[in-house]
This record gives C-alpha cells, structure tokens and sequence, in this order.
C-alpha cells in the first residue's frame, strides 16, 4: 500500500449522511473514558482468570493453558469499567505501532459485556487479535463497538490505506454508540491482513471511515460473518466478502467481490448507471474451509474447534447451529511462546501434537515442520516467525488435512528460498510416486488468514513467499506483501521474486492479495486451480525498464501466470495496479498472461493507473494483448475485460 494513491468521487459528507439515515442512534450517554496518550508506555496486560502458573516449555496437557503476558482473557464477571481500562490500554499501545514487536490477543469469554446505559467500544490497532472465546459467535455478545479509525498523519491526511494486521472474530456485536456524533456505528475502515471472520454485527457497519478526510482505504476480507444492518462499502477500492450475510451493501469502487453471499448485490461488471457495482458476484463458493478457532466448552476447558471443508457452500457455516466440523482438547496442543527454540516446537510436532503460538515474535534458526496429517497451527494475536539463517520457516509433508491460520512469516535478513512449502516439489519432467495419500478432496490442507512480509519492520528478503506442492489445498485470506515502506526497503533491499506459486492440482485461492514482488507475482503450474478475488499492485520501484524485463523484447512481468502447460484453471474479480513511482517510465505488457484454451477462463479483470501526480508508465494490456492500456492517459479509471477468451 501507499499513502499517495488518489481515490475520486466519494464525499464523506454523503456517506455520513446515507449513516445517519440508517442507523438509529441510542440517546443515552455514552461514559467518560479515559485513554493512555499514544505516547505512554503500555500497560501491563496479564491473562485473566485463565493463566497457569506453568510455564509453557514444560507442555503441560492441561485445560487451562498459559496465553502468554500479552493475552487478555475477560470474564463478563469483570466491570465494564475494568475491561474498559484494559483494552484502552492496547489501543494506546498498538494503534500507532505499524513496525513495533509486540502482539496482543483480546479473548471475551462466553458471556455479555457493556450495556445500552454503559457500552463497551474499544477500539483495535496494530497486531491485535479480538476474538470471543464461544463455540459460536452468539456466545459472545458485546454492547458497544471494535472499531478501526483513519490514521490522521496531518489535519486533512486521514486515511486507512495502511491500517493492516489486526482482526476482529467470533462474537456478536450489538451496536450501541450513543453520543458518538459522526462515529455512530461499527467502523471498520482497514486494508488488506484485518480480517472479520464469524461475526454478527447488528447495526450499521462502515469500511470507511467518513469522519475524517480523504478518507482512502483499500481492503479487505469478510468471512463467515452476518450483517444485520446497512454496510458501507465507501471509499474502499476492493473488498472481498465469502460465505456470509449482508443486509444491504452500499457501494463498489474498483473490485468488490462476493462469493456465496445471501444478500449480495448481483453481478455488475463493469460498474454502470443501470445496475451500480462494479460488483463480481458468485453465486457459491466451490470449496472452503473456515479458520480454527479457541473457544471453552461448558466445563471451563479450553479446546480448538476445526470447522470441515465444505463444497458449493452459501451463507454461515453457523446458520443452523454450530459450525460442522472436530474439537480437539488444548492438552493435543504444544502452547508455544516466543522465546521456545525452534528444536523445542520441532519435538512437540514430532510426538504428535498441533501447535498453539502464543503472541509474539518467533525467531527460527531451523525449517519448523509439520509431518503429520491433520496437524493444526494456529496462532494467537498475529503471532509472527522469521528464519534467521536463510531457511524456509515453515514445511509441511506430503499429507492431508494440515491447517496453519493467523500466522505471519517475516523474512529475515539473509535471503529464504521459500518462507512457507506446503508438500514437495517433484523435480522438473519428473514423473515421481504417486500422488496418491498426499492429499484429499474430502479434508483440504487449508490456509486462513496467513500473511508474509518482505521487509517493512527490517530487511528482509526472500525468494518467493508461498510454495503449494500439494494437491487440494484452499488459501483463504492471504496477502504476500513486499513492503513499500517502512525498514529495510529498496530495490536492492527487500529483495523478494514472487509472492505464490502453486504447483498442487486442485487448490482454490479465496481472497487473495499479492503484491510489489520483483518478477512475476503468482505463478499457477497446477491444473484445475481456482481463485476468485485476486488483488495486486506492480512493485513501485523497478529503477528502469532495463531492470524490469522478463524476456528481451518483453517489457516487465505479470500480476499473474498460468503456466503455458496447464489445462483447466478459472480466476473472477481479479485486478491489477500500477504506480512507477521512480520517475522514468516502466511498463508490463500485461497484468494477466494465460495460456489460450477452453479450459482456462478469466472472469472480470480490470488494470488501473494510479496516482497522474507521482506514477509513471504503466500496463499495456490486461490479459494476452487484450483490453487496452492503464496509463497517465486514463488514471483512476479502471480497464477492464469481463471474460477471457
């Protein structure tokens, strides 16, 4: 993301109006509360009523395990005042903390919190996790808001195009915001790694924050999740929304995509007077597999439920009760916390045992791996791992069923093949074993909410982010960005070719954001793949077009690449942007280069200029030669193709 992108034709002053028309405010008044300057050191955060005195190294298999110092699990026994005091106190910490070491998780045991006369609204920042801790999300039912605000950098400079990495899951949220004038409602105005996920929202929700100007965002992902009232859409250029319920939905800017969705607006692509959009719309989803989650049973006892694949899927996996799928009891799990070695966490994977990473840090000098089938890795408040000798951080075997959710791989200093392999890779022309036993249609590996970072908090490089061996596999919520600001960043610096390539038959990318890589972004070898939302935007800073050259003769490289070999593969709502920003003209010759067969079938993709002010060059054509230029000729304005071929 950049902070210069140009977001035209959505006036705040309307949007706030269109609020107010749908939001019915309370008239109670809302208590004084009081919050930490951004300035003040955080306050100690302690794991309330759930901690063990423990220490996590001696993997205890007890119900009651030790989250860590930075977990807070609230009890509705607790006055509203204290929770009030105690989240304050991570906002103060993390909302301006883009770059900082330090994760929170906010866990809500089942029960309900605030009032109409005292709500509870807290607001989320950076690497902060706020889940409720029920087997479903009415369980958990807060009176109030978790809201994401504009960062103001000046007066006039408000935006969210950098609110990242925070997320907000499995509760109810009644909105009660009396007295908050402009800010009446649930706002979630965030970008891309902030995902909403088993939520039920009853009121008004916004994605952009209209109270403050110019108000750009650019999400966002939405899962699971059901909206009783009006959703703002706004000055969101794309969003992304799977398998849940809207009551109504605004607006599209660029790319707004819905995949079995009860209440979406129906397709329109492009955007036009008579339907509104632009809005790619699918009907179900073919397959997905919703993100594991901590919850505590009626006993008190911690466990992580494992929600089951699904096929052709619509609405809430919760609709009709709780969420298909296994409980597993918190005693199967290895309860990590940063300062474990990466030889410790490899012990515990080997004896048989999924893997809970509490918040922080993991610094590996060694490949952390997953050999077993079915093994879940689950991290608590955006935990991170960064490999600290040029190894892959994470591998998984040849096996079915693994899933690995909210978790970010840094890259480290010293260049990384590959962050995260899913399953090997067989040599080039070699025909191998059969593939038999390695995967399952009936039990996917999935991957929710996994997010990798080239740069931005320290150097970092890597070759490419995500490799996908394995067959049937579903990546749901991931976004591999090579930071465009921040530490450690340069052409030369954060050094990074390609964010994905899938080499498995049969995955399925459901929201996926891909960004500044040096070379071909994604790469897709493996039949009958699928990807519907797909985001992305061209490196900023390639110093000529020399340097950026895939081929002689074949200016740059594209946002994505189905190998010339493959058969069957399908893509819907997928773009492509450009900002040169090095202030010589570069251009790619396409955003999207395929191989032209019957099999092979794009569905609504568009290119944009951004930015007449600072960008330069730009993308000759959408897909293959087809579908025009995206130039300083016509900025801001999406080019698009509805079908390929």
């Amino acid at each position: 993301m950049t902070q210069r992108r140009d977001r035209r034709g959505w006036p705040a002053r309307g949007l706030h109006r269109l609020a107010l028309a749908a939001l019915a405010v309370a008239t109670t008044a809302v208590p004084t509360i009081a919050v930490a300057g951004a300035g003040a050191a955080p306050a100690p955060v302690s794991a309330v009523a759930a901690a063990s005195s423990t220490p996590a190294s001696s993997t205890p298999r007890s119900s009651t395990p030790d989250l860590g110092p930075t977990t807070l699990v609230l009890d509705p026994s607790m006055s509203t005042a204290d929770i009030q005091a105690k989240v304050d106190a991570v906002a103060a910490a993390q909302v301006p903390n883009e770059r900082g070491p330090q994760r929170y998780a906010i866990l809500f045991k089942p029960g309900t919190y605030g009032t109409a006369d005292k709500p509870l609204n807290f607001q989320v920042g950076y690497y902060t996790e706020v889940a409720g801790l029920g087997q479903n999300p009415g369980d958990v039912v807060i009176n109030g808001s978790v809201y994401v605000r504009n960062q103001c950098s000046a007066p006039g400079s408000c935006i969210a195009l950098n609110n990242f990495w925070r997320s907000l899951s499995n509760l109810t949220v009644n909105v009660t915001t009396p007295d908050f004038g402009c800010y009446s409602g649930q706002f979630w105005a965030v970008s891309q790694a902030a995902p909403l996920r088993r939520v039920h929202i009853k009121g008004l929700t916004t994605l952009m924050d209209y109270c403050t100007g110019p108000s750009f965002a650019s999400g966002g992902f939405i899962a699971d999740s059901t909206f009783d009232g009006v959703v703002i859409n706004g000055s969101q250029q794309q969003f992304f929304t799977r398998n849940s319920t809207v009551g109504s939905w605004t607006n599209g800017v660029w790319n707004q995509v819905f995949s079995g969705t009860v209440g979406a607006p129906a397709e329109c692509f492009p955007a036009s007077s008579a339907c509104g959009g632009p809005y790619t719309t699918v009907d179900t989803t073919s397959v997905s597999r919703e993100k594991p989650y901590l919850y505590v049973d009626g006993s008190g006892a911690y466990r992580v439920f494992v929600p089951a694949a699904a096929t052709d899927s619509r609405g809430v996996s919760w609709a009709s009760g709780s969420t298909p799928g296994r409980s597993i009891g918190i005693g199967d799990f290895y309860v990590a916390k940063p300062s474990d070695s990466a030889q410790a966490i490899n012990r515990e994977l080997a004896r048989g045992r999924n893997l809970l990473l509490t918040p922080g840090v993991y610094h590996l000098d060694r490949t952390l791996r997953v050999k077993r089938a079915d093994t879940i890795v689950l991290g608590l408040g955006l935990s991170s791992l960064t490999p600290t000798t040029g190894q892959v951080a994470m591998s998984v075997a040849d096996v079915p069923g693994v899933d690995i959710a909210g978790i970010t791989f840094d890259a480290g200093p010293v260049s990384s093949q590959v962050l995260l392999q899913i399953g090997t890779q067989r040599a080039a022309g070699s025909q191998g074993p059969s593939r038999a036993g390695w995967s399952s249609a009936a039990d996917p590996t999935g991957l929710q909410d996994v997010f990798f970072r080239i740069g931005g908090p320290h150097v970092g490089k890597a070759t490419v982010s995500l490799e996908v061996n394995s067959d049937h596999v579903v990546l749901d919520d991931i976004w591999a960005w090579r930071a465009d600001h921040g530490n450690g960043v340069g052409w030369t610096s954060n050094s990074a070719d390609t964010g994905l390539v899938v080499n498995g038959d049969h995955v399925t990318a459901t929201g996926l954001f891909v960004e500044h890589y040096q070379k071909t972004e994604v790469i897709w070898n493996g039949e009958h793949g699928s990807v519907t939302f797909f985001q992305n935007e061209l490196p900023y800073d390639p110093p000529s077009q020399a340097a950026w050259m895939s081929a002689p003769g074949h200016e740059g490289y594209p946002a994505l690449l189905v190998g010339a070999d493959v058969k069957s593969f399908s893509g819907s709502g997928m773009g492509s942007y450009s900002f040169f920003n090095q202030g010589v003209d570069v251009f790619a010759a396409n955003a999207f280069e395929v191989p032209t067969t019957s099999g092979v079938r794009l569905h609504d993709l568009l290119t944009i200029f951004l930015d007449p002010s600072n960008g330069k060059g730009g993308i000759r054509n959408v897909v293959n030669g087809v579908g025009g230029s995206s130039t300083i000729a016509n900025p801001d304005v999406p080019v698009t193709v509805v079908d390929y071929p």
